[in-house]
């Protein structure tokens, strides 16, 4: 009886990895499949820049000035080569994991599309890194060689 039930547990276990496994180590590598980690690109030290077979692309990653919220607001800026609908940034925890936040990103003008924000802080450690991953829709965008992180603090 002891045996059956360890058995069906390494079953269970064993579909578990294979089902949950390649989403949980997928943050690590490189959208493409290639297995190589992406290079990071600050977006606060400086505008993130990669070119795609569509065309080039840029990110900045602008620090408001504002009164009475409790974490900084932010404006990201993301300039395609193309005109993706459902355009989303979407925001998830590079130190720790605190969750996933869509931000949609709206169109200025031409290929301009931006968002405000405030991102989340933890309350255990004042410096939270956030890593800024791009979809249209609920697909990620691929062709992306840079890791887009920046470095948020509360007030």
């Amino acid at each position: 009886m002891v045996r059956a039930i360890a058995v069906v547990g390494l079953i269970v276990g064993l579909i578990a990895a294979v089902v949950f496994g390649p989403r949980m180590l997928g943050d690590a590598v490189n959208q493409s499949g290639s297995g190589q980690p992406m290079a990071e690109c600050n977006l606060l030290a400086a505008p993130c820049q990669w070119t795609t077979p569509a065309g080039k692309w840029e990110a900045t990653l602008d620090t408001l000035t504002g009164e009475g919220e409790p974490g900084i607001e932010y404006q990201l800026t993301v300039t395609t080569p193309q005109r993706p609908e459902r355009f989303l940034a979407v925001l998830r925890g590079e130190s720790m994991y605190m969750g996933e936040y869509p931000v949609p990103l709206g169109n200025r003008i031409e290929n301009k599309y931006s968002a405000r924000f405030t991102a989340p802080f933890c309350t255990m450690d004042s410096a939270m890194t956030w890593r800024i991953d791009l979809q249209q829709g609920q697909e990620p965008i691929g062709d992306i060689p840079l890791k887009l992180v920046f470095q948020a603090q509360s007030r």
